[in-house]
């Protein structure tokens, strides 16, 4: 009876929280099958809607009676906030690769993260279930939460009435042919736009309502969206990207498995096994290599072939290639004499934390650039390989020999060697789906951080005994300069984020680079010319693994350790963000990317007009250049010279075309 009773309440309890992801992945399932918008900010408008409901049950309605209204409101208000987001942020992306979707709404995180954070403070709110339901309720002789009952009815009346809007409805028939052929829909006479709108509308009131009936068993906080975004894309992927039947079997099914999971925990090898979040990833991992298109099949409503190319900064420049290599030049001799300045023109921080900083994201947005900026494989797992160098670097020098040079050798073959085993497990699949599959790779090595505790010391990192030997300058005395200011670890860096930008440009130079690039612009041709694309493909990322190692390693010695903060999600959009900021397929222009992003946020930081909202006000920036300048900053010369021959021809003329839109072969790789 025991037993039968603890199994009962895990269903409970696992059907509650399911319903819950029920809820978030149906607005997040039917925004990307109508509209082919793949939103991570979607967490945030789960979140928004809790804080809308904090809201208005502080009001005089009170606890009872506001709880209620927020039932109401609170969605309504998300969906006026995802109306808008759609109107002025989505909508001019129509028509491009999902990938500036996904950085948009990168962006869009930034944004409401701290707009919540700056109308209602960092810390946690109190939230719970109004009166009436706060209290237990025993059937057949077995007794739990009212509110869990309630919960699992409400939403599953929610589930239930979003499925016939969109089913039985002539809404949904629109939104259904939309999806299908949008351009159809428009000859017709109908404002298919405006369904779109409605649509992420739709989508944020569901996420809204997720919200509000889960804070009212944990309250609010400002992670709660970013804890539920990715077990949301699990449950899409699982159910299959676009199926509103995927999204509610899916979200049951992984709320069942979450609570069972957290509850049994296996030892193996004196190891205890935390298999909650293991099992999630390992499901969501081989349905994609096994069945891509999901559980369900494909989509009720989607267009496959939807979307547009990516946008590479290459061709975009004015700038001769001599001169380029030139100013590359220029700025590694600023960069090994820039230790001169310390104590004269800046301080040590300057050179050794902001400098060393952005040279190692460089050289992390240099190892992506080469698979997406030239292979056209979007990696949302890029972490993976960033996070493996730096406990790479961190386990061999606390446990086996302190040699700085050995652990960066073994972090880039560590890198390499896991990136051809994820290269041949995920390219197999192609576009989201492969997107998708990286991003569960790296979310279960961060899962194994934690849960692998003996080795990597969970959540607390790798920091104690990690000293590796790198031979530091001696110390001598230059005029006013004191050479104990200046660690040799920045030199290291220079030569080696130089050497492996050196080393990259080479191979982009070689006939492999231009099969890359030629894979890239239609994968069909290349195969038919005789090229194996897989193996191609497979053998950049190896690559590119390679180089994100490398980063992480160096990145584990310039923060002195390592912790599971190296493999958090979020890092892979921050290296997406730099990349397309720069200009990918240019090599340079994502490294340039990554300086601009840190300098930026350094500037914000310390900004006093800012304050403690500076990630809103990044994201705003990175926001109007994915929709105004795609094509990264190296293409800001090529537009400014636009708007000059404009100017000059009277403003009547042509846009001023660039080889890449003549159809011209693509360089940029200086």
């Amino acid at each position: 009876m025991g037993l039968a009773t603890s199994l009962l309440d895990q269903l409970i309890n696992g059907l509650t929280v399911g319903m819950v992801y029920v809820l978030l992945a149906a607005g997040l399932s039917v925004i990307f099958g109508v509209m082919d918008v793949i939103n991570f900010a979607h967490g945030e408008l789960f979140a928004l809607g809790a804080y809308f409901a904090f809201a208005v049950v502080g009001t005089s309605l009170g606890a009872g009676t506001g709880f209620w209204a927020a039932l109401v409101l609170a969605p309504l208000g998300v969906a006026v906030a995802g109306a808008a987001v759609e109107r002025f942020t989505v909508r001019p992306l129509y028509g491009r690769d999902p990938l500036y979707h996904i950085l948009l709404t990168f962006g869009l995180v930034l944004i409401f993260t701290d707009a919540i954070e700056l109308v209602w403070g960092p810390q946690s709110l109190p939230f719970g279930p109004p009166p009436s339901l706060a209290g237990t309720v025993t059937v057949l002789g077995y007794t739990n939460s009212l509110y869990s009952y309630f919960v699992i009815a409400v939403g599953g009346l929610m589930a239930l009435a979003a499925y016939l809007v969109l089913t039985e409805t002539r809404f949904g028939l629109i939104v259904r042919a939309g999806s299908m052929d949008r351009e159809m829909v428009r000859h017709l006479g109908i404002d298919i736009d405006s369904y779109y709108t409605l649509v992420f509308a739709f989508g944020s009131l569901l996420a809204a309502f997720g919200g509000i009936v889960l804070a009212g068993r944990q309250g609010v906080d400002p992670a709660m969206g970013n804890r539920v975004i990715i077990p949301a894309f699990v449950i899409v992927v699982l159910g299959g990207l676009g199926s509103f039947r995927g999204a509610v079997v899916g979200g049951l099914g992984v709320g069942i498995i979450q609570t069972l999971t957290r509850t049994y925990k296996p030892s193996l090898l004196g190891v205890t096994l935390d298999l909650e979040g293991l099992v999630v990833f390992l499901l969501m991992i081989g349905v994609l290599l096994v069945r891509p298109q999901g559980l369900f099949g494909n989509p009720e409503w989607h267009d496959p072939s939807g979307g547009g190319d990516l946008l590479t900064g290459a061709g975009s420049g004015v700038l001769e290639q001599r001169l380029r290599s030139g100013l590359g030049v220029a700025l590694l001799a600023a960069l090994l004499v820039a230790p001169l300045g310390i104590g004269l023109a800046y301080s040590s921080y300057e050179v050794n934390t902001l400098l060393v900083t952005a040279m190692i994201w460089a050289l992390f947005a240099l190892s992506l650039d080469f698979v997406m900026g030239y292979a056209g494989l979007v990696s949302l797992g890029h972490v993976l390989f960033y996070g493996l160098g730096a406990y790479t670097m961190a386990l061999t020098v606390t446990r086996f020999v302190e040699s700085m040079w050995i652990a960066l050798v073994l972090a880039v073959i560590v890198g390499g060697v896991v990136a051809w085993g994820v290269g041949y497990l995920s390219i197999r699949v192609s576009g989201v789906y492969f997107s998708m599959i990286t991003l569960g790779f790296a979310e279960l090595a961060h899962q194994l951080t934690f849960t692998l505790s003996g080795i990597t010391n969970g959540e607390n990192g790798i920091y104690s005994g990690f000293d590796p030997t790198y031979w530091p300058l001696a110390a001598a005395r230059v005029g006013e300069l004191n050479w104990r200011e200046v660690h040799a670890f920045y030199y290291v860096v220079v030569v080696l984020v130089a050497g492996s930008y050196l080393v990259a440009r080479q191979l982009m130079r070689a006939p492999f680079g231009s099969v890359l690039q030629s894979i890239r612009e239609s994968e069909q041709r290349a195969t038919f010319v005789g090229y194996d694309t897989t193996a191609y493909k497979r053998r950049a990322f190896v690559v590119s693994g390679g180089l994100a190692g490398l980063a992480g390693g160096l990145a584990a010695v310039h923060l002195g350790g390592v912790s599971p903060e190296f493999l958090f999600w979020l890092k892979s959009g921050e290296v997406i963000v730099m990349t397309i900021l720069g200009g990918m397929g240019t090599l340079y222009g994502p490294m340039l990317g990554a300086g601009v992003f840190v300098g930026l946020e350094e500037v914000l930081k310390n900004s006093a007009l800012v304050g403690e909202q500076w990630q809103g006000v990044l994201g705003v920036v990175f926001v109007l250049f994915v929709i105004f300048v795609p094509r990264g900053l190296v293409a800001l010369p090529a537009r400014f010279e636009q708007l000059l021959s404009e100017r000059a021809g009277g403003g009547g003329g042509t846009p001023a075309a660039t080889p890449q839109d003549e159809g011209a072969p693509e360089g940029g790789t200086d």
